[in-house]
């Protein structure tokens, strides 16, 4: 098997939910109770100093701070790394650039994962970066499949309950039904026929994906399967 890398800190609640999902994963494969897991590298970066280069408009700084990070990935041994997080992908490739490690995208898989199920209108939910920058609609034109986001004012109040609470490791019912709320809006508005849940803090929240009777693509779920693959298969 190969070893992973897992940049994480972004926040920690996503890193945990990976770490725990990659095992989950492997005893599933396994089936036998042999303990035989990937050798897996963390590195957990400084999440205050990514968001704060990000509201400065400083990206070319908040891309080389998290090529750094991943020099610290390969220099441990990992053979392939992946982002624990939607919004440092809006600077992907600027990332992918600097450092001598493969990446798995995150939203190239779950953009592979929507064209599977055949969906063509996906409300995307996420940070204000992600919501508000264009690299999943990128992706996903690719596809022909079309990316919808909340207004203004919605795309606020999701972004402040995301770090407010849900990357502190907060979830209130309160704030899945208003969530649930927001989407409902763009169902009737937009006539969305799937959701991206484009945090991943928010599978710790939305934990089945009948809410709202829409698909819902759960990008840690997409991310970690994909993961696993490249682990097991070496490619």
């Amino acid at each position: 098997m190969k070893t992973i890398g897992i940049l994480g800190g972004l926040g920690p609640e996503a890193t945990v939910d990976y770490y725990r999902e990659i095992i989950k994963g492997f005893d599933k494969i396994n089936g036998d109770g042999s303990l035989n897991y990937p050798e897996i590298v963390i590195f957990s970066v400084n999440m205050a100093k990514f968001i704060g280069l990000l509201d400065e408009g400083k990206y070319t700084n908040a891309a080389s701070y998290i090529a750094s990070c991943m020099d610290n990935i390969r220099n441990a041994g990992a053979d392939f790394a992946v982002i624990s997080a939607n919004t440092p992908h809006l600077l992907f490739n600027e990332i992918q650039a600097q450092v001598n490690i493969p990446l798995i995208s995150i939203v190239d898989v779950c953009a592979k994962q929507a064209k599977k199920i055949e969906v063509k209108k996906c409300a995307l939910l996420g940070t204000k970066f992600t919501m508000q920058n264009d690299f999943y609609h990128k992706v996903f034109n690719l596809h022909n499949i079309e990316i919808v986001v909340p207004d203004e004012k919605h795309i606020e109040i999701i972004n402040q309950r995301l770090f407010n609470e849900l990357e502190l490791g907060i979830f209130k019912d309160a704030t899945r039904l208003e969530i649930l709320e927001i989407v409902n809006k763009m169902k009737e508005q937009h006539e969305v026929d799937s959701v991206i849940l484009g945090c991943t803090e928010f599978p710790l929240m939305f934990t089945q994906d009948n809410y709202l009777e829409l698909p819902f693509l759960n990008t840690t779920k997409i991310h970690v399967d994909a993961i696993i693959k490249t682990c097991s298969n070496g490619n």
